[in-house]
């Protein structure tokens, strides 16, 4: 159970996360950036449509569309009554059935319960742009009460600019900013920036004897003047948009800028307090979070999402910050990533792919893809070129083309080594054809060219062996060093536990983290080539219940 005081990400659907996990009036702030089709058509936002199945959920895809799932959010929500409810139904004379009614018939209950988890001293602030604010404002004004409504932050950013438009660039997002009750003494710390040039103010002062404000003039008479070197931020925020050469930039759509996310968690909050990003993507809340020393939550339902976030975790703040934090809701044995693969094969894949600190290839379609699957980068000597492994995952039966397969890329695209994971254990064949592909000569020794990874082999913590940087690359520090919390969700099918487990927010170091570093260290002092070799892999995390 979620309590202020330390750090928890979360695999799974938001709305079950909040319900189960995050109990009444725990957090500080909560940001929340909700995936939305602001790019598709404007009309095709408001068409109707018939009752479809719902679409599977995939990381860069828009998830919010009228289909059966979304028609029973509306439903239980209005079934509850009260001022959210009565606004849905406003919403459906207005909108019909369109992907705009299923967009607020989704985030309706999700407000709610953010609603319920904030302090009385809390704040919100939901981004959004332009096609659904003013929408998303009279929803927050019923989950919140019109009077704690306090600003709509203008984001403004320069992009590319469109020549050919019949219209005004958009170069703007919105902020809506609320707080829990204000009359509780909300927390708000006001922001400033520093001038270019300092600016000179005439000094004005009451005239009790005029009756007006007058400048203000000292003992010989002369006007006084005030120099200011910076200003007061107020709702407008001009904050670079984040551009494609930054170091910044994790590839991620909607990525925001560190710089925004740090402006809003000093602004509502304070030291060792405890941030919510229920969409949490690519983790640049949590980031901005950790950097200011709060505490933070993060829940999203793309396993990709999760694994780019320890990545990104393990990459700024080291390997040390592995034991700080808890994952909840992701495979922990080979029968979980089994099911995995066949509820969802492409969130399979990104799992697997994380496994090894891995990204996935742009929006892969989910079954029977073939090529490779990811990629992973690494350099031999910091600041020098990077080198590429390409990997494959294969949910089913091993044959040996998978690896003549690979062998064909890796020769392709010039690549240093390849990797095969894997449910099944490779046959003597599959085993042959790989060692067939020879060796990768480093400064740090000899690492085989094409290597074969199982599920359970890297659940327990068996790695790809490959040259280790001095100084790990920002964002590519392989994830099967990061310890896992028990899981918590039960497994579909099966009749959920009538006690939930009660887990600890800040979990103790684990011995499998202390030995990663230790080996970590040892390799900084002394590279060797047995990376990969058994006499170097760390143990499994322990699993206990009181994790």
């Amino acid at each position: 159970m979620v309590t202020n005081g330390g750090n928890r990400l979360f695999y799974g659907d938001n709305l079950k996360v909040l319900r189960r996990y995050v109990r009444d009036e725990t957090v500080d702030l909560v940001y929340l950036d909700p995936p939305f089709k602001s790019n598709a058509d404007y009309n095709v936002l408001f068409a109707q449509h018939g009752q479809k199945a719902a679409a599977q959920i995939k990381a860069f895809g828009d998830t919010w569309e009228w289909n059966e799932e979304s028609a029973a959010s509306y439903e239980e929500t209005v079934e509850q009554g009260g001022d959210v409810a009565n606004a849905l139904r406003a919403f459906r004379t207005l909108l019909g059935t369109s992907d705009m009614l299923a967009y607020l018939s989704m985030m309706a209950p999700r407000l709610v319960e953010l609603q319920r988890v904030l302090k009385p001293t809390g704040s919100l602030y939901l981004h959004c742009d332009a096609t659904a604010s003013h929408y998303l404002k009279l929803l927050l004004d019923a989950a919140f009460g019109p009077r704690n409504y306090r600003n709509e932050i203008i984001w403004h950013y320069a992009k590319f600019q469109m020549r050919a438009m019949r219209k005004y660039v958009k170069n703007t997002d919105r902020l809506l900013f609320y707080c829990k009750d204000e009359s509780s003494g909300y927390t708000f710390n006001p922001q400033t920036v520093k001038l270019e040039k300092p600016k000179r103010y005439l000094r004005k002062h009451w005239s009790a004897e005029l009756g007006r404000i007058v400048n203000f003039k000292d003992e010989y008479g002369h006007t006084v003047m005030d120099e200011y070197t910076d200003q007061r931020v107020d709702d407008v925020w001009d904050i670079p948009y984040i551009a494609a050469p930054s170091k910044e930039r994790l590839g991620y759509p909607t990525q925001k800028p560190v710089t925004l996310l740090k402006r809003v968690i000093e602004a509502s909050s304070k030291p060792g307090d405890l941030v919510l990003d229920p969409f949490c993507g690519c983790g640049t809340t949590i980031d901005a979070a950790q950097a200011l020393g709060r505490h933070w939550v993060g829940i999203d339902i793309t396993h990709l999402a999760t694994g780019l976030i320890k990545h990104r975790l393990i990459g700024g703040y080291g390997p040390e910050i592995a034991a700080t934090f808890m994952v909840t809701g992701e495979p922990e044995t080979a029968e979980d990533a089994a099911e995995l693969a066949r509820d969802d094969p492409w969130q399979f894949q990104a799992w697997a792919l994380g496994l090894v600190g891995a990204r996935p290839l742009g929006e892969t379609k989910k079954g029977g893809d073939k090529g490779i699957d990811g990629r992973l980068f690494f350099h031999e000597v910091s600041g020098g070129p990077s080198k590429e492994i390409v990997i494959s995952v294969k949910s089913g039966h091993l044959v040996p083309a998978f690896v003549r397969d690979l062998r064909g890329v890796i020769d392709r695209d010039e690549a240093a080594l390849g990797v095969l994971i894997s449910f099944e254990k490779p046959g003597r064949g599959i085993q042959a054809e790989a060692a067939s592909a020879g060796f990768y000569d480093s400064a740090q020794g000899r690492f085989p060219r094409i290597q074969l990874r199982t599920i359970a082999e890297l659940l327990s913590g068996h790695r790809i062996a490959y040259p280790v940087t001095v100084e790990p690359p920002q964002t590519l520090w392989p994830l099967e060093m990061i310890p896992t919390g028990p899981r918590q969700e039960h497994k579909r099918g099966r009749q959920a536990s009538k006690v939930a487990v009660q887990l600890p927010l800040v979990p103790t170091e684990h011995q499998a983290v202390r030995q990663i570093r230790d080996d970590y260290m040892r390799r900084v002092a002394e590279p060797t080539a047995a990376e990969g070799s058994p006499a170097h892999k760390p143990q499994a995390p322990p699993v206990s219940e009181d994790r």
